[in-house]
């Protein structure tokens, strides 16, 4: 297990005393539900983040800690997000925001990082828009040209980015799902009688409402709206609702995690290698979060020791 740094410590003690509760040790956070980003890697970023943060062994420079510590909070790393949340907080290498730094400590304290759930008293809510380093800065052209092999699947792929937004899911997100689903192919069908570009088996095409399965909008809506359900149960994490997209959501609640199929665990991988965040923004008024959720996190926090 990583041993925290002296920053990271004072940074705790900080926190702590501002709550008036002193703790003399950091226990490291549990990681984001599904995440593969290894604690030893989300270690090493952070580590040169302070280092340009402090001057430490590298010349100080305020914009490449919060540029480093963008990178660790975007992949999930719940301490890169306090310590870019302090930064913002205290206008160091940044605009002072009490707004975005409320948004990375609600981030951080959402996966049991204690310093950050003591934190959000002193800077009131959270933004509601993900902040900017957080947003993917793919351009439209760019997120389409892997999919594209000739007119007719450009036209089905221009049909994604432009629905896609609707539900509130990133057509870059989307495009991964139907093309690992399909190759783009509208008249699909798997041997278990998954059907149309984004795969539906029967009972998701009922589930919402799906009259025409072969029907490149109607399938793409269905898929649109399982993808953005998938999204609120599992609190934006892609890594199980790409496992869930394949194997089901009840498989992930019953293995706790992704399911130790081969199938599956090579889709997930498929997937993140085409939509590389591992956290989406979600709607949690689509539907409650998956009650499996606490325990997964815990399962990957254990697994990460």
């Amino acid at each position: 297990m990583a041993k925290p740094s002296t920053i990271d410590v004072f940074r705790h003690l900080i926190a702590s005393l501002m709550m008036g509760l002193v703790t003399f040790a950091v226990s490291p956070a549990p990681t984001f539900a599904g995440q593969e980003q290894t604690v030893e890697e989300w270690r090493t970023l952070r580590e040169k983040a302070l280092a340009f943060e402090h001057g430490e062994g590298l010349p100080k420079d305020l914009k490449k800690a919060v540029s480093l510590y963008c990178q660790g909070a975007k992949s999930g790393d719940p301490e890169a997000r306090y310590n870019l949340g302090w930064m913002i907080m205290n206008g160091r290498g940044v605009p002072r925001n009490d707004a975005m730094a409320a948004y990375f400590f609600k981030l951080a304290a959402d996966q049991g990082h204690e310093p950050s759930q003591k934190m959000l008293p002193f800077v009131g809510q959270p933004m509601t828009e993900p902040p900017e380093c957080l947003r993917e800065t793919v351009s439209a052209s760019d997120e389409i040209e892997w999919v594209i092999t000739n007119e007719k699947q450009r036209r089905l792929a221009e049909l994604i980015r432009r629905l896609a937004p609707e539900y509130g899911v990133s057509p870059r997100l989307a495009y991964a799902v139907a093309h690992t689903e399909s190759n783009l192919n509208p008249h699909a069908i798997s041997p278990k009688n998954a059907q149309g570009l984004m795969q539906l088996i029967p009972d998701t095409s009922a589930r919402f409402n799906v009259k025409k399965p072969f029907d490149p909008e109607q399938n793409v809506r269905g898929g649109l709206a399982y993808l953005r359900w998938l999204l609120a149960y599992f609190k934006g994490d892609v890594t199980l609702v790409a496992a869930a997209y394949n194997a089901g959501e009840g498989a992930v609640n019953r293995y706790l995690g992704i399911p130790p199929y081969a199938e599956t665990r090579n889709y997930v991988q498929r997937i993140l290698a085409v939509f590389p965040q591992r956290e989406h923004p979600f709607d949690p008024a689509i539907t409650e979060p998956s009650p499996s959720l606490p325990q997964i996190a815990r399962r990957m926090a254990r697994a990460k020791l």
